[in-house]
């Protein structure tokens, strides 16, 4: 099936950003809004803790799981907001960096944020997501 999402790199901006500065999806196309995908085990149990790039794959792999309950994959996601519970900016790039291999060459439109804190106890790291699908 084809892709509803097109990503555009901009020839204007740095090249340095690992990602796609903007995405589009074609009119009739079905929007999916995913809550934030949380490192949270099935007994709601945080994964991972203290560990930020366990964290971030255990969100990857919950997002996953969202997304083909919705019909879609990581390659209908047209775009995405890293939050990382962390004043540090090497936590930031720890979370990003497993995020970031897991989109392999679909590298949507992302934002990463360091915050205070998330909603769960020990949670460091929340994925959210748009994805895009022709049905």
């Amino acid at each position: 099936m084809p892709s509803a999402v097109t990503l555009i790199r901009s020839a204007s901006l740095s090249d340095v950003a690992e990602y796609a500065y903007a995405a589009t999806a074609p009119a009739g196309a079905r929007l999916i809004y995913l809550a934030g995908a949380c490192p949270l085990e099935a007994d709601g149990s945080t994964a991972a803790v203290g560990d930020y790039a366990g964290q971030a794959a255990k969100s990857v792999e919950n997002l996953r799981t969202a997304l083909a309950d919705a019909g879609a994959a990581l390659q209908d996601v047209i775009s995405t907001r890293v939050l990382v519970a962390s004043t540090r900016q090497e936590d930031l790039v720890t979370a990003w960096q497993v995020v970031r291999d897991a989109f392999g060459a679909h590298d949507v439109p992302s934002t990463l944020m360091g915050v205070t804190v998330l909603g769960y106890h020990d949670q460091l790291v929340e994925i959210e997501a748009v994805a895009a699908v022709l049905d």
